[in-house]
């Protein structure tokens, strides 16, 4: 699976206690409309840790149902115990889910051997493909490259990598530590050319849902060797790309994605959707992009 892997954000009722289905539709619609190799649901911009189990399990179906096999959906798993992980896998494979992304979550710290046999417990109870996730920002575990390297080779079912700690060194470890036999994303959204060239087999990233085609074609111009003109595009689309980082993708997307005309609701509490100055900053960028409105 290479390119793109776009992920949605999760609307919220007018009430905000349950999930929109006719919201997560649109938001879905248009992002298969921007090329993706895959869509993830329940990521970092999906709010997982903010729903309640049966929005989980209700934005986890409808996504899957919407997306109808016309590409591969990935469903994340981030919980802080492991029989939630293992109950929320085994129900994303029996909807209908392509592959899982695995993040282990943490209150108190974890052990190499703990987060081992967490990742290990989850493997076992389905037999879908896993995509460790390392995000030690948001999850308070940080796996290093010798740890997830080892369990891709000792997990059958864990088959590939998101890093996503904004240090580009750790690719090029897990590319050399695994002799370049493991594909590995990128999820940080400042880093994409970088990664790339760090040999990264696509990009994990909320941006298609601001940026449309940017990003898929980014990543096309590279795969393609025509790196004057992805540098050039990757340099335009960074403020935007920036912004996602310094503001967060809750907020940013779902305020974005209302400027181009689909009103998504706002971010769960205590997540704050942007002010009204950092809409208009936004908005400059998205109208420098020449950025179309949805619908």
């Amino acid at each position: 699976m290479e390119g793109i892997i776009a992920y949605p954000v999760t609307p919220f009722d007018q009430a905000g206690i349950g999930v929109d289905k006719a919201a997560l539709l649109a938001v879905t619609e248009n992002l298969l409309r921007t090329c993706p190799a895959a869509i993830a649901f329940l990521g970092s911009a999906g709010e997982s840790a903010y729903l309640s189990d049966d929005e989980w399990y209700s934005a986890a179906h409808w996504g899957i149902s919407i997306v109808s096999g016309r590409v591969p959906v990935i469903i994340g798993i981030a919980e802080l115990t492991t029989a939630s992980a293992v109950a929320k896998a085994r129900y994303a494979e029996a909807v209908g889910a392509d592959m899982l992304m695995v993040i282990p979550v943490s209150y108190w710290k974890l052990s190499d051997a703990e987060i081992f046999e967490h990742i290990s417990a989850i493997a076992s109870a389905t037999a879908l493909p896993i995509m460790l996730y390392n995000n030690p920002v948001t999850s308070g575990v940080d796996m290093l490259p010798n740890l997830l390297v080892r369990l891709v080779q000792e997990l059958p079912s864990v088959k590939s990598i998101k890093e996503s700690s904004g240090d580009i060194n750790r690719m090029h470890s897990i590319r050399k530590i695994s002799g370049d036999a493991i594909p590995f994303y990128n999820g940080s959204n400042r880093l994409v050319f970088d990664a790339l060239q760090a040999g990264a087999s696509g990009w994990c990233t909320a941006s298609p849902n601001l940026l449309d085609t940017k990003p898929a074609e980014l990543f096309r111009l590279f795969r393609a060797g025509k790196l004057s003109e992805a540098r050039s595009l990757f340099d335009a689309i960074f403020p935007v790309l920036e912004f996602l980082a310094a503001r967060g993708l809750p907020a940013t997307v779902k305020s974005g994605l209302a400027l181009r005309g689909l009103n998504v609701g706002e971010p769960r509490r205590p997540l704050h959707p942007l002010s009204a100055g950092e809409l208009m900053l936004l908005q400059r960028h998205l109208s420098t992009l020449a950025i179309a409105q949805i619908g």
